[in-house]
């Protein structure tokens, strides 16, 4: 029995069985280009050991080719982590005042409008409407400046900041007290002749604690001393510890002339309503103070949220500034490595020969040399970076060094990948001379 044959009709086409060779090709392309990739790992492995083996031999003069390098990144290093480390200090006692907090002061606008207005008032009826009328106004307080003189027994202590404030300036501020208490809302309501003294005053009277509830002179008028600030520190050259607080309406008694002149600062519901907190003050107060539209405002705000952001705006751009500039460095190191290099190719001369004489191709000593030039710089960059490190450390162990001096992690990286960016640059040169050698003048080379 005949197995039955195909029949083919007219105007029809047979459906193409697929192709064992495509199929294979498919199936095995995944093994070449892995296969290739290994290689290549094989080849530029085999290329760094060399370079390290070369770094080794030459050791005096591979540190004296990476010194460039070496001093540059840890320069790098060490401006950025300084910079970073003040600036980090200055930012986190700028936001422990309070980014929510605002300063309000009385200001003469510049030009014409200023001269029309003629006198700049601001009152406690000003500072009252405010904490009435705005919302988003969590606390304020009225801040009397002035210097004093303070008395204690023989001691005295002169010029002095003295501020008249509310009892609602100590949470607003974070001026609180480790030592006998603040002043309250009777203490002010009654215009009584106690005070908070600071840290660095009890210093300048050669006293201590037992101070809280004895008494001083303030411009030769007696007051009860009723506790003591905790200790701030200083900032951007402000001694916050040397200062004494009484309550607003006892200094207003010393200084008359500052019942219509007087700054308040306020404390804003949240952080987010800050801006809509400034805006509520500037209504109130162009309402009270009689400004058209189109007059300048007769006072300032100044607002602690804009100052950080101005703040951190300008420590960005010194880091940027001086990393540039220590920056440069690199390249002046990059030069003395191309030019070790190009000593090195020339010694080395009936090597590339030998090799290209057993078949080596241009691409494989272009890659030899390349390699080795960012073995050079990346070994000197992280020497550098140790460098640094070991810097940074020091300098935060010192005991007047307030700021926490730590080296950045992008800082390291864009070191390194600086460093190894300046081997490739400056190593195309000698490496290009080197793969363009003929191999028998090269082995002719003495």
């Amino acid at each position: 029995m005949t197995a039955p044959t195909a029949v083919n009709f007219p105007g029809t086409a047979r459906p193409a069985a697929p192709s064992r060779h495509l199929v294979l090709r498919l199936m095995t392309t995944p093994l070449k280009l892995g296969d290739w990739f290994r290689g290549i790992a094989v080849r530029q492995w085999q290329n760094i050991l060399t370079a390290l083996i070369q770094i080794w031999a030459n050791k005096a003069r591979s540190v004296l080719t990476t010194l460039g390098i070496i001093i540059a990144v840890t320069s790098t290093i060490a401006v950025v982590s300084f910079v970073q480390g003040f600036g980090n200090y200055v930012t986190d006692m700028l936001r422990n005042f309070g980014t929510n907090m605002v300063v309000v002061i009385p200001e003469f606008p510049s030009g014409m409008h200023g001269r029309m207005i003629g006198r700049v008032v601001m009152d406690i009826g000003d500072i009252r409407a405010v904490g009435g009328q705005c919302d988003k106004v969590r606390r304020i307080s009225p801040v009397v400046f002035s210097q004093v003189n303070i008395e204690y027994g023989r001691e005295k202590a002169e010029g002095v900041e003295l501020r008249g404030v509310t009892e609602q300036f100590q949470p607003i501020r974070s001026f609180f007290v480790d030592a006998g208490r603040f002043f309250g809302p009777i203490d002010v309501d009654y215009g009584r002749q106690v005070c908070v003294l600071g840290r660095a005053v009890l210093r300048l009277l050669e006293c201590n604690d037992e101070i809280v509830g004895d008494y001083v002179f303030i411009n030769q008028q007696r007051f009860q001393v009723l506790g003591l600030l905790e200790e701030k520190g200083n900032m951007m050259g402000n001694r916050q510890d040397e200062v004494v607080v009484v309550p607003y309406t006892t200094s207003v008694k010393m200084f008359p002339f500052m019942r219509t002149f007087m700054p308040f600062i306020i404390e804003a519901t949240s952080e987010e309503g800050v801006e809509e907190a400034s805006l509520q003050v500037t209504r109130v107060l162009r309402e009270r103070h009689d400004l058209r539209p189109g007059q300048p405002n007769d006072f300032r705000l100044l607002r602690q949220d804009e100052f950080l952001r101005d703040f951190e705006k300008v420590k960005m751009i010194a880091t940027s500034v001086l990393s540039g500039i220590v920056g440069i460095s690199l390249i002046v190191g990059g030069i003395g490595i191309m030019n070790v290099m190009l000593v090195s190719v020339t010694e080395r001369t009936r090597e590339i020969g030998l090799r290209k004489a057993i078949g080596a191709r241009r691409r494989d000593i272009m890659s030899q040399f390349i390699t080795e030039a960012v073995a050079l710089a990346t070994v000197g960059g992280l020497i550098g970076v140790l460098l640094g490190g070991v810097i940074c450390s020091v300098a935060s162990m010192h005991p007047r060094m307030a700021a926490d001096i730590y080296v950045p992690v992008w800082v390291v990286l864009l070191a390194l990948g600086f460093s190894a960016a300046v081997g490739v640059f400056f190593g195309m040169v000698p490496a290009f001379k080197a793969a363009i050698l003929h191999p028998i003048d090269a082995l002719r080379h003495e």
